[in-house]
């Protein structure tokens, strides 16, 4: 049962694309370089360089295609681990916007060295959960995410946290801001293909439902990673349980706007 949904989603895909060999070599090196020096930076915490090895973050963006000179946008950026990665590495020749829950991060790093370049913007978007609800919702900001014609939305562990109507909202956030071209990356934790909810898959997500919704706000489909595949994951298990806590299977997943 475990393997459903890697199975689904090769079944999916009618072609498998070579972007993982594109992302690599000469075009890459650049942005390596400035993510690497960004990983060995003194503002990151003990905690977070102990999920280095799990999250795989240089293969993870590799996969998705950054490169230095773009202009990203972080959906829900939380804590900022990948901010203190992004921010550092676009800053000389890209750009970098952090939207929705972006407190704690505009509070952190707005005044640290190496991310004074760092945008914050749409700050009216509310994230909130109603009493009762296991999922947040969301109202969109009023003039979206101002941003147009970014390269690249990416968005990590967050999908899971909204309702229907919640991601579908972000996805057309996303939508709006990029440009022809550009992608949209989002990763989560994996949960059985069609399972019902339960209390141990709260915070996980069935791929399969993720690539229909994100198709249904526009997106092509491009291709999908197995760099978080978690052959010990069983999925059965909530995600901060230690048994699994920092070792979940998590689909990683590349579309494109057409």
């Amino acid at each position: 049962m475990k393997q459903v949904s890697i199975t689904i989603l090769l079944a999916l895909l009618p072609f498998t694309s070579m972007s993982h060999a594109d992302n690599h070599g000469d075009k890459f090196a650049a942005t390596k370089a400035k993510l690497e020096a960004a990983l060995k930076s003194d503002i990151r915490t003990e905690a977070e360089i102990f999920r280095d090895k799990n999250r795989q973050p240089i293969e993870t963006l590799a996969f998705f295609g950054l490169r230095d000179d773009m202009t990203v946008v972080e959906l829900v950026p939380g804590g900022g681990w990948y901010t203190k990665l992004l921010a550092p590495t676009l800053a000389e020749k890209g750009k970098y916007y952090a939207a929705l829950s972006t407190t704690r991060v505009k509070e952190q790093l707005s005044d640290k060295p190496g991310f004074e370049k760092m945008n914050i913007v749409a700050e009216d978007g509310r994230l909130y959960r109603e009493e009762g609800s296991r999922n947040y919702s969301l109202d969109s900001p009023k003039k979206g995410l101002g941003v147009k014609r970014a390269d690249m939305v990416v968005t990590f562990r967050n999908y899971h946290n909204f309702g229907e109507e919640g991601r579908a909202a972000m996805n057309e956030l996303a939508f709006d801001a990029l440009k022809k071209g550009g992608i949209y990356a989002v990763v989560d934790h994996t949960a059985r293909h069609m399972e019902a909810p339960n209390s141990e898959n709260r915070r996980r997500f069935d791929p399969v439902l993720a690539i229909k919704e994100i198709q249904a706000a526009g997106f092509e489909f491009v291709d999908f990673s197995t760099l978080h595949h978690k052959l010990d994951d069983a999925l059965i298990y909530e995600v901060g349980r230690r048994s699994v806590s920092g070792n979940t299977d998590r689909w990683t997943l590349k579309f494109r706007k057409p």
